[in-house]
């Protein structure tokens, strides 16, 4: 710069001498072209005018050149101004550049220097000096410790593309890049990189950690590129599982690596995953691998980019080919755990082992941080919890890590929902010397998980309806009772009380108001107890342990409790009356067991209900042998429907006529008869029962149809067909599909067919049972209603429904001609019946006279021994219409 102002001073000198010699020949020139005009008188004497004028011309080209000479000074100072402007404006840029730059001439001197080159090595302008070169500057660094490679490599490493990375004493990384300019001189830049290379040295040392947490997790994971389907990433589970390595895996796509049928339902299953709305996928598929095809549960999710575009496809699968056999029911309830960081659904959580720092955790770990897991990280179990729960976590940690396995335990921790219950599992990962690295922990909330098994628990061991123990839990306590009483001589009672009236209730008020008589019950049960052992056994049953001598107490607490039941009971404003019936056993007398004491209560209930009902009956060891024998005839009856023991016989209707020989038979009704093996002929009063409660009489309900039905398909005359239907039929199957099948079947009219029911059939569930007969009518068959009069609500049944017929029940016609109220109340039902056009048929007919009235007060048919008694259909071949006489007898096919 100082030679350039040098030019710039030469240069106005220049100018002003210029100037100076042009003034000096003009003056002479005009003496002389004025004294040339003189004359020559007047030379050696010059007018005064003419010297002022020249004087004067001379002072003008004098200013003239001076205003010249000073406009170029002044002009020249300008530019100087202008161009030492620039000269510092170029210096200040560069000089505040982030990174040293040096420019050299072609012969290696230095030209220019900024002060971020001398401030990164130290360096200051005064050990800089005119004419320093490049190799000057090089060993002055060398000297001063800040540069370790000779001048050839310095400048072969900077020239090329990467450029030299320089390693300062104070542990900075300078990047040094050197180029050659045109005019052979040369620019280098000198840039700080270390906190790039640390952050790049983090990112290697975190891409490193996640690799090994995800190495440490024991289901397979894959990633791979949705844009050509190529893995990206396997970890160790994935090797294991498939049998090769990662580096095989990573950048080839399915069909590459698998079979066609592994490779097929992978991309399928890919596809659909990508299809999912919410980017998740979970499904099972069979795979090939190697000879064998396994089933693995698959979780896809869709991981997307910064701008929400789908980028990667992160893949989780498990193998459940051996669980699945094991157990169909455990894997359905064993949950896919097997999600990764962000998408596991359990909070995971893991800390450096050497200074206990957290150093991730997924977002379900936010709810036991109590924060957002960026937060926590880099924090400590004491930066983050309060003192109490800081050490108990630290302990657990330390004992884990000192194990160097899986530690798993239940405990409470405090969240912004409240104090939850966690299942915890610590893991230690070791590092390549064998040294715990780093501790790996999930939390899963098993708060609710927990309360439903105690729940369950409490299910299984109480009533759901009033909260009392159960049958299990009262032979629990049944059998705990005996142990402490056992050798002491001690006696207690064990009470089965029958609840009478619930059936009623349950009936007239319906099962919600008798729902809530029991829970009254139990509750006066409770009370009456006093603190003794109150279950309920079944629907209407409920068991009482009593001590104290025997059978006093137990009768005083029997008596007790009948009169707590009787009192009236106020439910939803409704005046509701119950009893009970109670059967006793003690104990050592009556059984040695829960069991058995609990049975032969159960035993005396039955004598007690059978005696009558409010009753208490003790137990009496015959009654022993009456509940086998009534146990061996309900399995008896069961084999008797498959042995073809059931047999029928049919029992004639007749018109009313004042003669038996007037009554016209107009039909059968089909009567089932058990013809046992051993005990021979077993009446319909004790096997019809035992059928109707253990729900064989359905079966045979079925049956007796059927042949009924086949068998009068076969009579010459077209008479008519009764068969009695239980309600367990009406409740239990198909009853319409029944019906309309066998008719099919067998050819019968649908008119020669009548369907007796009882009111049963409606009070189990009024519309339901109303619906089914309206679809047997549209059918075509006729529907009776049998033992009219010993219900008490028939008549609004009646109303309800459109009977062809009525049957008035035996116990009306019994007592025709002893008791008037009876003959009043078979005439109202004839007037009834034909008042709402019905038939109506009388049964039970014994007697001539029985036969006589009815006949005078218009009923419209018969039946009873006075016609006939139930035979096999061979008996009356004559009246179906057969000309053969011999005994027909129908036996199961």
């Amino acid at each position: 710069m100082a030679e350039k102002n040098w030019h710039v001073g030469s240069t106005l000198l220049i100018a002003v001498q210029a100037v100076v010699c042009l003034a000096g020949a003009v003056a002479p020139a005009r003496a002389f072209m004025l004294s040339d005009s003189l004359s020559a008188p007047a030379f050696d004497k010059l007018d005064a005018n003419v010297v002022w004028e020249a004087l004067i011309g001379g002072i003008v080209v004098c200013a003239l050149l001076a205003a010249v000479a000073l406009w170029i000074h002044s002009s020249l100072r300008r530019t100087r101004r202008s161009q030492l402007r620039r000269s510092a404006f170029i210096s200040s840029a560069m000089n505040n550049l982030n990174q040293g730059v040096v420019m050299t001439d072609a012969e290696r001197r230095i030209m220019f220097c900024n002060d971020r080159y001398l401030e990164i090595y130290g360096l200051s302008r005064s050990d800089l000096w005119t004419g320093m070169t490049g190799y000057d500057i090089l060993e002055l660094r060398r000297k001063r410790g800040v540069l370790g490679v000779s001048d050839e490599d310095f400048y072969e490493k900077a020239a090329s593309p990467n450029g030299l990375i320089t390693e300062l004493p104070d542990g900075r990384a300078i990047l040094v890049k050197y180029f050659v300019l045109p005019n052979g001189g040369s620019v280098a830049t000198h840039l700080d990189v270390s906190e790039e290379r640390r952050l790049s040295r983090q990112l290697a040392s975190t891409k490193q950690f996640l690799e090994t947490v995800l190495d440490h997790v024991p289901a397979c994971v894959a990633a791979k590129s949705i844009e050509d389907g190529r893995y990206i990433f396997a970890n160790s589970a994935y090797e294991r599982f498939w049998g090769f390595s990662r580096d095989q895996v990573v950048g080839k796509n399915a069909r590459e690596l698998f079979g066609p049928i592994s490779a097929a339902s992978i991309e399928a299953t890919d596809r659909t995953a990508l299809l999912a709305p919410d980017g998740q996928y979970r499904n099972e598929f069979e795979v090939e691998r190697g000879s064998e095809r396994r089933m693995v549960a698959s979780i896809r999710i869709v991981v997307r980019n910064e701008r929400n575009k789908p980028e990667f496809l992160l893949l989780v699968f498990e193998d459940i080919t051996d669980r699945r056999s094991l157990s169909q029911e455990l894997e359905s309830t064993k949950k896919f755990l097997e999600l990764i960081v962000d998408n596991i659904p359990v909070a995971l959580i893991v800390e450096q082992v050497k200074d206990g720092r957290y150093l991730l955790a997924n977002r379900s770990a936010e709810t036991i941080l109590n924060r957002r897991r960026e937060e926590a990280t880099g924090l400590t179990a004491s930066d983050i919890f309060n003192a109490k729960e800081a050490k108990l976590i630290i302990a657990r940690d330390e004992a884990a890590i000192k194990k160097r396995g899986m530690i798993s335990e239940e405990h409470p921790i405090s969240t912004k929902a409240g104090l939850r219950l966690f299942l915890t599992r610590r893991a230690t990962v070791l590092d390549d010397a064998g040294e715990p690295q780093y501790l790996i922990k999930t939390h899963e909330d098993v708060t609710d998980r927990r309360q439903t098994e105690s729940r369950m628990a409490h299910m299984a061991y109480h009533d759901g309806l009033t909260d009392l123990p159960n049958r299990a839990a009262f032979l629990q306590a049944l059998n705990q009772m005996i142990e402490a009483c056992e050798g002491t001589g001690e006696e207690f009672a064990v009470l089965s009380i029958d609840l009478d009236g619930l059936k009623e209730v349950n009936d007239v008020f319906g099962h919600a108001l008798g729902d809530k008589l029991l829970i009254e019950v139990a509750q006066r049960l409770q009370d009456v107890a006093r603190g003794g052992l109150v279950a309920r056994l079944s629907g209407d049953e409920f068991g009482l342990i009593i001590d104290g001598k025997q059978p006093e107490a137990g009768l005083a607490l029997a008596q007790h409790v009948g009169e707590a039941v009787t009192q009236e009971f106020q439910i939803d404003g409704r005046a509701v009356r119950a009893g009970v019936t109670t059967g006793m056993s003690i104990f050592p007398h009556n059984g040695a067991d829960g069991a058995s004491l609990l049975a032969n209560a159960g035993a005396a209930l039955f004598r007690a209900k059978q005696k009558s009902r409010g009753t208490i009956s003790l137990y009496q060891p015959e009654m022993d042998q009456q509940i086998r024998d009534r146990r061996v005839l309900h399995q008896d009856l069961s084999n008797a429907i498959k042995n073809g023991e059931l047999s029928l016989a049919f029992q004639p209707q007749g018109i009313a006529r004042h003669s038996v020989a007037e009554s016209d038979i107009i039909g059968f009704e089909a009567l089932a008869r058990w013809q046992h093996p051993v005990r021979g002929q077993v009446s319909p009063a004790d096997f019809i029962p035992i059928a109707e409660e253990s729900g064989l009489i359905v079966e045979m309900g079925e049956w007796i149809l059927r042949q009924a039905c086949r068998e009068a398909a076969s009579w010459p005359k077209p008479l008519q067909v009764a068969v009695n239907l239980s309600p367990a039929q009406f409740m239990h199957g198909d009853v319409v599909g029944l019906v309309h099948s066998i008719l099919l079947e067998t050819g019968l009219s649908p008119g020669r067919l009548e369907l007796e029911i009882t009111e049963g059939v409606l009070i189990e569930d009024f519309d339901r049972g109303l619906a089914l007969l309206r679809r047997l009518k549209a059918l075509g068959v006729r529907i009776s209603m049998d033992d009219f009069g010993s219900g008490y609500s028939s008549l609004s049944y009646l109303q309800a429904f459109p009977f062809d017929k009525i049957k008035i029940d035996r116990a009306f016609i019994i007592n025709l001609g002893r008791n008037p109220q009876s003959a009043a109340i078979v005439r109202a039902v004839i007037d009834l019946g034909h008042g709402l056009d019905m038939s109506i048929v009388a049964e039970g007919v014994e007697t001539i006279d029985q036969l006589a009235f009815l006949a005078r007060e218009g009923c419209d048919g018969v039946q009873g021994y006075l016609l006939g008694k139930p035979l096999p259909i061979g008996k009356y071949a004559d009246l179906v219409g057969r000309a053969e006489t011999m005994e027909l007898a129908l036996k199961t096919g």
